[in-house]
């Protein structure tokens, strides 16, 4: 992972010209300096090493002494690198040293640097020395002089005369390295400070050009800087550009078509979230008129209904002739079936809704098999079919709600009688004891025409038929079938199903029940006190409530939750599923109001609860956050099974 602080591009380039500006500088002065003294250096000793060369030759001459000590004064005099010339005779040869090596080393770091030279007496003829012997003085000058303004040697390798050679000394000629540094240095001074004042220009030229880019970027971080700081910003500043830089101008066309699309897509969010709350809207709506349809199914079919019925109870059926009999008998059936499927649509209804409550009571279960038996053994016996009964278990007494599983039976063995042409329909009871609970499973067989496999999961359907044709044989609003399901669901029960088409359907409903130990403990909910607040009707929570101890209080309006606040302690006010959020909201407000207004006389807080039904669970978060806000603790789908309650709300009281 990189670790590194961000930087600017124009500290960037400061950073990276003033490198190698430095770089330069120090290429330009480290490099001439090291090479040319070396070079320097070594002229000098070679310059040295021919005036040696003069000196062991005028040294090796018979009065050699005086000439050797005119040459050195004069070296000396105009030689001021040359510290000293010595003289030392010895008939040892020294070991040459090869200084090639060592020439940098001493050209940086030596003060001064030593070089002996063997002194070779020479025997020359009589007639060439008596020649040269007058006017030697003035030769050795006029060479003398040659070599230290031409810094040229002549060739005195070589003689014609025969000669014989012996070592009397050396000549050391000790040079002075720091003084020759220094005035080398002061030869190149200007050289060197023009070069570095030319590299400081063209740095700055270099700098002043690629300055020019990062005015552009600079502009377009600042347009940047605007759009990060602006979330609402709807129209992109201008970005002037004052260099036409193909790698800027893609940036400043992408940033711009990025902007562009933001934009876009906030608009198309914007429109999204606006047909959302259509939607929502129009859900509400839907709502609003299923429940008022219900009603009215309620209400006025069903009002209309009772009162048909009533009437043809009040005929005077002793009065009536035979045809007027069949008629009233025809229409009794009719009115009887439409009733039956008017209750069983309003049922399956209530129940989607949450409305239906479970009643749980201790019954004995063979009993509630022989009103099965009694209900349909006539029936039965009209269509030539057998009705049996297989009791699997001694006689015991079960905890639970009899009447739904009374009802569910009763659907039950109503389907098997009808599709049954032939044959018998049997009813089994199997009773199996656990620890902590009971299973009871019953089961509906029958001999009668079966149900194709592929059907077997749609016949749970609300209003689902096998043969919809208006020409069907079997009646019936196919609302039977889901009522047992979701009757069954409500319970904790399970209901399956076998069939084999043209043999016969086996419907098995398996229920979980605690024993008796389990139904005679100590309700949890004892000693609470719960408002219950709820718009039309009040559902099948409220029973659960009451059935784990909890004191209810069932209010409609408003005002009347307050007052009923200021007469006692409430542990809780719930709001039943069939409350809108807006109306929930606005009493949790009066209700967290009424507490803030009474806090110095309690420090009471009412935990406040809203449950939803399943249908708004999409919409959660659409009214959640409004609700929290008004003061409600906690929203749930509400909840119907008497364990998961009471651990829910446990849960929630020991939060608060």
């Amino acid at each position: 992972m990189n670790n590194r602080s961000s930087q600017t591009i124009p500290v960037l380039i400061w950073r990276s010209v003033i490198q190698a500006a430095v770089l330069a500088v120090l290429a330009g002065f480290l490099l001439p300096f090291i090479y040319g003294l070396v070079h320097h250096y070594q002229e000098k000793e070679q310059h040295i090493q021919q005036l040696a060369s003069l000196l062991t030759t005028s040294a090796s001459t018979a009065d050699g002494a005086d000439i050797v000590a005119e040459q050195v004064n004069i070296l000396l005099e105009n030689e001021p690198t040359i510290q000293s010339i010595v003289f030392y005779s010895t008939s040892e040869p020294i070991e040459d040293i090869d200084q090639s090596l060592a020439d940098w080393k001493n050209a940086l770091f030596a003060h001064t640097v030593s070089f002996n030279y063997p002194v070779i007496s020479k025997v020359l003829d009589a007639n060439s020395a008596t020649s040269n012997e007058s006017d030697s003085n003035q030769q050795l000058a006029l060479t003398l002089s040659n070599i230290m303004s031409e810094s040229s040697v002549p060739d005195e390798t070589t003689d014609t005369a025969t000669e014989n050679s012996t070592l009397i000394g050396y000549i050391n000629i000790t040079m002075d390295v720091e003084l020759l540094r220094l005035h080398w240095f002061q030869n190149i001074l200007w050289l060197w400070l023009t070069t570095v004042v030319m590299i400081v220009i063209s740095a700055l030229y270099i700098f002043r050009k690629l300055n020019w880019p990062v005015k552009d970027i600079e502009v377009l971080t600042d347009v940047c800087d605007i759009v990060i700081n602006n979330t609402n910003l709807e129209q992109l500043p201008v970005i002037p550009q004052q260099f036409n830089f193909q790698e800027l101008t893609h940036i400043k066309k992408a940033l711009i078509v990025l902007f562009n699309r933001l934009q876009e897509a906030r608009q198309g969010y914007e429109t999204l979230a606006a047909f959302e709350q259509q939607l929502h809207n129009k859900d509400v709506s839907l709502d609003v008129q299923l429940h008022n349809f219900q009603s009215m199914i309620s209400h006025e079919l069903k009002t209309s209904l009772n009162a048909i019925v009533g009437g043809l109870q009040l005929l005077d059926h002793e009065a009536l002739n035979r045809e007027q009999k069949d008629a009233v008998e025809i229409i009794s059936s009719g009115s009887d079936k439409l009733v039956l499927s008017l209750d069983h649509i309003i049922q399956l209804n209530q129940i989607q809704k949450g409305q239906i409550r479970i009643h749980k009571n201790e019954f004995n279960p063979l009993q509630l098999i022989a009103d099965l038996l009694a209900k349909f053994e006539n029936t039965a016996t009209q269509k030539g079919l057998e009705l049996i009964s297989n009791i699997h278990h001694i006689d015991y007494s079960l905890y639970g709600d009899s009447e739904k599983i009374h009802q569910i039976l009763s659907i039950l063995l109503n389907n098997a009688i009808k599709f049954t042409p032939v044959g018998k329909v049997t009813i089994a009871s199997q009773l199996t004891h656990f620890n902590k609970s009971n299973r009871w499973q019953i089961s509906v067989k029958d001999t009668g025409i079966g149900i194709d496999k592929e059907h077997l999961d749609d016949i749970f359907n609300p209003f689902f038929q096998v043969d919809s044709s208006q020409t069907r044989q079997y009646e019936g609003s196919g609302v039977g079938l889901p009522i047992v399901r979701q009757m069954a669901q409500l319970m904790g029960a399970t209901i399956d199903v076998d069939s084999v088409l043209g043999v016969g359907t086996q419907f098995t409903l398996t229920i979980a029940m605690p024993n008796q130990q389990q139904s005679k403990q100590q309700r949890l909910l004892s000693g609470l006190t719960i408002i219950y607040y709820y718009y039309h009707e009040t559902g099948s929570l409220l029973e659960e409530l009451e059935y784990l101890g909890a004191t209810i209080i069932c209010r409609q309006g408003n005002q009347l939750v307050i007052e009923e606040m200021r007469k006692q302690k409430v542990d809780m006010v719930m709001f039943a599923e069939d409350v809108f959020p807006e109306k929930a909201e606005i009493l949790a407000k009066r209700i967290r109001q009424y507490e803030s207004d009474e806090g110095s006389k309690s420090e009471h807080r009412a935990l406040l609860v809203y449950w939803y039904p399943q249908h708004r669970a999409r919409y959660v978060d659409s009214f959640e956050y409004g609700l929290k806000a008004a003061g409600i603790d906690y929203c749930h789908i509400a909840t119907y099974k008497d364990k998961a309650l009471s651990d829910l709300l446990k849960q929630w009281l020991v939060w608060t």
